[in-house]
């Protein structure tokens, strides 16, 4: 097995630190911590540096998650990027550091820092994506639907969010995979995030006459949405916002009714799945 790459974090007055402006690009660090079964160098060199173990790490005092806060602020938040929290791993002497749709890892020192997957390898759990699931997921009910362009096959009972934009060649792939799933009501949020004609089309749709129509003659068949005289008041700045908050950078990502999410398009198949798994079924 190859040897993953470690990353010590510098200080912030090292040279051209701060010259780099993704927080991804300063710490471009793509490993798994394996626990249970070690194996790989950068354990061996995390472990004599922080005694990883596999073991939860010990909760940190008031005092000692106040210092590193401070430390990590200081040479890590720099592009606005705010640490919502810091808790024990399951790996000993690592820590989870919250950030908005991200988790990131780090000694009880913030002297070193880790952007990677923890997988439980004696139950095959991906640690790390089903901490990423449960600090993503999204309060389905308090989502403004009337926002929304809605359509529905069968009787509906099952729902589904997505947010799409217009000109989002996945976006149209995966509207014609959904004609095929019964029971379903699927609410869009148009976000214009492609191009300033995203931003056009959009308005256009909504304020056509039945813009369910509209939006589906466009995304399934390529059919122009009528050319309007005036714009009526339409939501995309809101949903746009709203994207925004969620982390959501990329059309379609899909939000289902238990909250969980899926930021890419997917096999009617897949969507069905996952439908059913938010039912509890």
């Amino acid at each position: 097995m190859s040897a993953w790459p470690c990353w010590t974090v510098p200080p912030p007055s090292s040279a051209g630190w701060w010259a780099v402006r993704s927080m991804h690009e300063r710490f471009n660090v793509m490993f798994d911590v394996k626990v249970g079964r070690w194996a790989a160098t950068c354990m061996v060199v995390l472990a004599a540096v922080t005694g990883v173990a596999p073991a939860q790490a010990q909760a940190l005092s008031a005092a000692q998650e106040t210092a590193l806060r401070k430390a990590l602020v200081g040479r890590l938040v720099n592009d606005g990027a705010a640490i919502k929290g810091i808790r024990p791993s399951p790996v000993k002497g690592l820590y989870e550091i919250e950030l908005p749709g991200a988790v990131l890892y780090t000694d009880a020192k913030g002297d070193y820092l880790i952007e990677g997957q923890i997988t439980d390898l004696d139950n095959h759990r991906n640690l790390t994506q089903e901490r990423l699931d449960e600090i993503n997921r999204v309060d389905f009910a308090s989502l403004p639907l009337k926002d929304a362009v809605v359509w529905k096959n069968g009787t509906g009972q099952r729902k589904l969010v997505i947010f799409s934009d217009p000109h989002c060649g996945y976006c149209k792939k995966l509207e014609a995979e959904l004609q095929t799933i019964k029971d379903l009501t699927v609410y869009t949020f148009i976000i214009p995030i492609l191009s300033e004609d995203s931003k056009t089309l959009g308005e256009r749709i909504w304020c056509a006459r039945d813009r369910t129509q509209a939006y589906r003659d466009w995304m399934l068949s390529n059919t122009q949405p009528p050319r309007l005289l005036g714009m009526c008041a339409s939501p995309l700045q809101r949903n746009l916002q709203m994207s925004q908050k969620f982390g959501i950078t990329g059309t379609p990502a899909m939000i289902f009714e238990d909250g969980s999410r899926l930021a890419s398009a997917a096999a009617a198949s897949e969507v069905e799945k996952r439908l059913r798994k938010a039912a509890g079924r």
